[in-house]
């Protein structure tokens, strides 16, 4: 990854943090409605980029992990992958398929993808 495109990384990252509880309300209004919001969330970006250190694409874009609590008391993981395209990129569905699977290996929960 380039330096510009690390640059240009930072502004999702933290619009993602400031704005959580309405990007998964936007994209995810199922899931949000089963989100005990008022215990907040925590993001993980640690242990996602322990997860995600020894993968075979080394392409990373705008990546988020966060714990959130259900109002039935579980807690589950939600992986957030953004990723701005101006082009067709061959290698996207494979990089999503490796980044969820890891993830649900280590987590042991359901990874959900959604693409715009």
């Amino acid at each position: 990854m380039s330096y510009a495109s690390t640059e240009l990384d930072s502004p999702w990252k933290d619009i993602l943090e400031l704005y959580f509880e309405a990007f998964v309300q936007f994209f995810f209004r199922q899931l949000h409605k089963l989100i005990d919001w008022s215990r907040g969330y925590e993001f993980m970006d640690k242990e996602l980029q322990k997860v995600l250190k020894d993968a075979k694409t080394k392409q990373r874009f705008t990546d988020k992990l966060a714990k959130v609590w259900l109002l039935n008391g579980k807690t589950t993981v939600l992986y957030i992958h953004v990723e701005v395209q101006g082009q067709y990129d061959e290698d996207f569905a494979e990089r999503m398929f490796i980044y969820n699977y890891r993830l649900f290996d280590r987590y042991n929960t359901s990874v959900v993808s959604h693409f715009r």
